[in-house]
């Protein structure tokens, strides 16, 4: 079975062997021009390679696109979600497929090097990394469904969630830690074959609320629930946990540790196994060993990573959180050269400050680091893709986005790249599955709900968009309600009242912002993208950019030149003006400084 299906009509065939063999020098296998058997039914090997296909590219001219088999398999490939089309002489497409991105082909001369041919190029690897990676997670769910040995309740189903533990140590800053425990406990308790559990993202949802613990195991349909407290002072530590029945609120077991802070690990461990006893459950012996397995034998460093990851999910978008971030993780680093969870995170950290036109290592070497202690860290290869986007390198961000899906389908990082890839690629339908994941798995995820919106725009898709804006402003407003001046829930609330057309609030919302800062480069790009696309204010939207040409960053650049929500912006000859000079200053920098914005 090939890699990509390409379906064409048959008169355009000379037109289409080009392409054809741009795609085999990729590498790649096609199935193109098909030799069918005697007696065979052609629609039905016709089914089988669509359906086995990586990617369909799908070729639309003005014959192909009246042709009933070419519209067929286009509808097929579109619904599977593995489409890719390309146009030549702005043949009008089908009203069910013209939402999906479009490459034009006219210009590009057979010559495989071409700007378009490459766009094209790009959005098959993105599709077929993007396939491949699903089709070995359902592989390998099934053959661990097959292997797995049998808990000794073979017809039971336990499902478990684990709700925040309570901060008991009447010291708010150490909230960071209380949450940090309550995170390593849901990792263990995933580990388990045996055992589903509600992510965390769902069990925070609980956070700060008066709990019934029958309410929330019928809400998150699982049979059983763990809820606990940390109190922490003095060098001591104490952490309390109780496992209840989800359906008769019977503690089924509880304990109480009152040790010293540097048995933590040793804790973690006893209630992970505790559980395993108390609902009877069968441990493979590679999950009791990942169970087992931390990623640094330091609770120094356990602990500052603990706060930097505190203050990554708390505020993502912000200058100081980036240092903050780079900071802890050195330090944890320090402490701990083999702590491959803080280095993957100090890359994240590296790479935000680039986006803010920081002089600073971009976070490529920290990832590489991490990898090469565990080449299986899915936020490691995650945020390598997504500095290799602001290389402009998205065939080696695609193959790294490929692997972190694989290894971790549930991971946000993997997700949130996954969502600027095929962004950046115009697939756009792809960019909405890995956002809303992303948004999912994260309850401060504030951009990519605000990608959502942008997605939802450009596919002209207005109910899409309303549930994306609505979703977007209210997640905001939960966050300004706890911190009024965080940075990112300012910009997208901003940025949602204005796709939902309520003018003056979205205006107001947008003067406080910069009021508070006013050299915040994410402020106001995302306020001019809202000026003019949403609010269509074109005049304002220009003088909310005119600031960011002086400092902007390369990668920034050409993502502010690729951005849909500034098309309108691009035959106005101040913005011309205006990206001409920054593309001159750039030029001259003997060292220009690298990053994006998102």
């Amino acid at each position: 079975m090939a890699d990509v299906f390409v379906s064409y009509a048959r008169s355009d065939k000379t037109r289409v062997a080009p392409l054809v063999a741009a795609l085999e020098a990729k590498g790649w296998s096609v199935w193109w021009d098909p030799e069918i058997n005697p007696g065979q039914e052609f629609d039905d090997q016709i089914d089988a390679e669509i359906n086995a296909a990586k990617a369909v590219l799908v070729v639309w001219t003005p014959t192909s696109v009246v042709s009933r088999w070419v519209r067929g398999e286009a509808r097929e490939a579109a619904e599977r979600g593995i489409l890719v089309p390309v146009r030549f002489e702005q043949a009008k497409l089908p009203m069910d497929v013209r939402a999906i991105h479009t490459t034009d082909l006219d210009d590009w001369r057979e010559d495989a090097t071409s700007t378009a041919m490459q766009e094209c190029l790009r959005a098959l690897t993105a599709m077929i990394a993007h396939t491949q990676a699903t089709k070995s997670r359902q592989a390998a769910k099934a053959a661990s469904a097959s292997s797995a040995a049998p808990a000794e309740k073979d017809s039971t189903h336990f499902s478990i969630c684990v709700l925040p533990f309570l901060n008991m140590s009447g010291d708010p800053e150490q909230e960071y830690f209380s949450d940090g425990i309550t995170e390593d406990i849901i990792t263990d308790l995933s580990k388990m074959s045996a055992l589903e559990v509600v992510s965390r993202n769902d069990s925070f949802l609980y956070k700060g609320k008066q709990i019934e613990v029958l309410k929330v195991a019928r809400e998150a349909k699982v049979s059983h629930v763990l809820e606990g407290s940390v109190r922490r002072a003095g060098g001591r530590i104490r952490i309390t946990a109780q496992l209840i029945d989800g359906t008769s609120s019977k503690h089924l077991w509880a304990e109480r540790y009152d040790r010293d802070a540097s048995d933590i690990f040793a804790i973690q461990d006893e209630i992970s196994h505790a559980i395993v006893k108390a609902l009877r459950l069968r441990l493979l012996p590679e999950e009791k060993k990942a169970i087992e397995h931390r990623g640094t034998d330091s609770v120094e460093a356990h602990d500052l990573y603990l706060m930097a990851r505190q203050t990554y999910v708390n505020n993502q978008e912000d200058l100081r959180s980036a240092q903050a971030i780079v900071r802890l993780c050195t330090r944890a680093t320090e402490i701990d050269p083999k702590y491959a969870q803080a280095w993957a995170l100090m890359a994240t950290g590296y790479r935000s400050l680039r986006e803010w036109g920081v002089q600073s290592d971009d976070g490529m070497s920290a990832a590489e680091r991490a990898l090469s202690i565990n080449p299986d860290s899915a936020e490691a290869h995650a945020v390598k893709a997504y500095i290799l986007l602001t290389k402009d390198d998205t065939d080696a961000a695609a193959s790294e986005i490929a692997i972190a899906l694989k290894l971790e389908p549930e991971s946000y990082e993997a997700n949130r790249s996954a969502g600027r890839l095929n962004y950046l690629l115009h697939d756009y339908q792809t960019a909405i599955h890995h956002y809303e994941k992303a948004a999912s798995l994260m309850e401060t995820d504030v951009n990519s709900t605000g990608m959502l919106i942008a997605c939802y725009k450009v596919l002209g898709n207005e109910s899409g968009l309303r549930r994306a804006a609505e979703f977007a402003l209210k997640r905001a407003e939960a966050i300004l309600a706890r911190d009024q001046n965080n940075s990112s829930a300012l910009v997208y609330s901003a940025y949602a009242l204005a796709s939902l057309r309520e003018s003056e609030r979205a205006k107001t919302r947008m003067n406080r912002a910069l009021v508070i800062d006013p050299d915040n480069w994410d402020m106001r790009y995302n306020f001019a993208c809202a000026l003019n696309s949403h609010l269509k204010e074109k005049e304002a939207a220009l003088e909310m950019l005119k600031p960011l040409f002086g400092e902007i960053t390369g990668s920034f650049l050409r993502y502010l030149k690729a951005d849909p929500d500034l098309e309108s912006l691009h035959d106005d000859p101040r913005y011309q003006a205006l990206v001409a000079a920054a593309e001159a200053r750039l030029a001259a920098a003997p060292k220009p400084a690298d990053g994006t914005r998102g």
